[in-house]
This record gives structure tokens, C-alpha cells and sequence, in this order.
């Protein structure tokens, strides 16, 4: 009697990279229209209970499209985007460059742009790893450490959103070394699980508020 086959596993895991906080905020968010929507709904008269309801079926979708569905998958082989109203699958040979300026960007070879809104860039921060960099250097003009030079972490004086992109583009640069081994294709998919309910509920809205 033969053992039945395990299933495959796939050959590398997913990293993940996603805002902790937009996962907070948006919880607190939903936290607190879920509060005032229910409050209205119960406690409302003549047409706010409908109103407090359309208004929650239109705005909790939209809290979880721009703060907790916003991720980055990566893996050896592709970079998953899930943005608010879209999720980009791109094998990295498809990827010429992953930036973050203002904001992170992953460009492609064909000129197509896709922002990274699971991965915000903070000026602020930015500046505070540039002066920590600054004061290390000036506390060992010549590379050495010191008694006074924080070695634990390197990584620490380098803005969350910089170090991401430069481990994207790690991944990158790993698959551009063995391009024949890419069976991902290029996808954009709609999240019509989040168009559609808020579209719902803001055509509800609407209809209520003309109506009235």
C-alpha cells in the first residue's frame, strides 16, 4: 500500500510588505464609523437609519481598499502589487526598475508605472535616517566604530520605505539572473469586491438623499 502524495509546496514563499500603520488606522477607522453608523441606525428617525446604512455600505469598503488591503508579495520569481482597486502580478523580467521618491513606483519594461500603497514614503523619516547617517559618519570620519557608533542595527538609519525598495530590487536583480526560469505572466485584475459594494451604496446614497 502506497502513501498517498503530499501536495506540492510551492517552491519559495511569499515576502510580505504592508504599512503597520495603515493597518492601525484603519482599523480605529472602521472602529469608529462602525460606532456612529450603527449608533444612527438604531437610534435614527424617519429616513436616517436607510441614510446610515448606505453610508456605511459605502465608506467601510473604501476604508479597507486604502489602509488594510494594500499589500506587496514577493517571491523569486514575481512581484504581487494589491493596491486600493487593483492587484498587478509582474514577473521581475518584466520589471525594469522599483523606486521611491515621493512615492514607491515599480516601472516596466513597456513604460507602465504602478504605485506601492502598501509601501508609503515618509520625508520625515527619511530626513531622521539621513541626520543618524550623519552622525555616524561624524563620529567615525574614517569608517571606524566606536564607542559612540550604534553597529546593531545598520538598517536603522535607513528609511522603511528606501530599505523595502532595495530589498525589491535585491529580488529583482536575484531573477534577472535566471530569466528562463519566470512561468508568472504579466496580470491586472479589478477588486469588484470593493468597486461594487461601495458603488452600491453610493448610488443608495444618492437615491436617498434625492428622493428626500
Amino acid at each position: 500500500m502506497t502513501s498517498p502524495t503530499p501536495p506540492a509546496e510551492p517552491a519559495y514563499s511569499d515576502r510580505i510588505f504592508r504599512s503597520g500603520a495603515g493597518l492601525v488606522g484603519g482599523a480605529l477607522l472602521i472602529l469608529l464609523t462602525g460606532w456612529l453608523g450603527v449608533d444612527a441606525v438604531f437610534r435614527g428617525e424617519g429616513r436616517v437609519p436607510w441614510l446610515a446604512l448606505a453610508a456605511l455600505l459605502t465608506v467601510i469598503p473604501l476604508i479597507v481598499a486604502f489602509t488594510l488591503r494594500p499589500a506587496v508579495f514577493a517571491d523569486e520569481e514575481r512581484i504581487r502589487i494589491r493596491n486600493p482597486f487593483r492587484t498587478i502580478v509582474l514577473p521581475w523580467k518584466d520589471v525594469s526598475t522599483v523606486r521611491a521618491a515621493y512615492s514607491s513606483e515599480v516601472f516596466t519594461h513597456g513604460g507602465d508605472k504602478y504605485q506601492l500603497w502598501a509601501v508609503p514614503v515618509s520625508l520625515r523619516e527619511r530626513k531622521r535616517a539621513a541626520r543618524k547617517a550623519t552622525q555616524r559618519a561624524h563620529d567615525d570620519p574614517y569608517g571606524r566604530t566606536s564607542a559612540h557608533a550604534d553597529v546593531r542595527d545598520s538598517q536603522a538609519r535607513t528609511a522603511a520605505a528606501d530599505q523595502t525598495v532595495g530589498d525589491l530590487r535585491e529580488l529583482a536583480e536575484r531573477a534577472a539572473a535566471h530569466p528562463d526560469k519566470a512561468t508568472t505572466t504579466a496580470s491586472v485584475r479589478w477588486a469588484y469586491e470593493v468597486i461594487a459594494p461601495a458603488a452600491v451604496g453610493a448610488v443608495l446614497l444618492v437615491v436617498l438623499l434625492a428622493i428626500g
